[in-house]
Parts: structure tokens; C-alpha cells; sequence
């Protein structure tokens, strides 16, 4: 799955992490490298959050992988 990240430095030197396709996935950190790596834990969590958020009719669930 790729998704757009927008990367930006705050007033305090930290660097924040926004997924505009995934309302509210935000994450941090000290240096860019830092950063992505928590905005790829926040985006499974997100992801396992709103999921788990749905009971699904397992007859008709079908995975799609993009």
C-alpha cells in the first residue's frame, strides 16, 4: 500500500508526520529517519483500529491488496 506522508518541521525542531487519506494519523520525531518510522507504526495502527471498529460478514469479505 503506498500512501502520501506530508513531512513537516514544527517550531520546537520536531519533525511531524500527517497521512491526509487517514484523518487524524499523525506521529513525530527527533530527525526525518525517526519520524517515518512512527508514521508507519501509526498507520497499522490506524488501520487495525478502524478495522477492528466493523463486525464483517466473513462470507463476503474479500481482501483486496493495492
Amino acid at each position: 500500500m503506498k500512501l502520501h506522508v506530508i513531512v513537516e518541521k514544527d517550531e520546537a525542531g520536531y519533525y511531524v508526520a500527517e497521512v491526509p487519506a487517514l484523518p487524524g494519523c499523525l506521529s513525530q520525531g527527533k530527525t526525518k529517519e525517526e519520524t517515518l518510522e512512527n508514521i508507519k507504526e501509526a498507520i497499522e495502527g490506524w488501520l487495525e483500529v478502524m478495522e477492528s471498529k466493523y463486525t464483517f460478514d466473513q462470507a463476503k469479505v474479500i481482501e483486496v491488496i493495492v
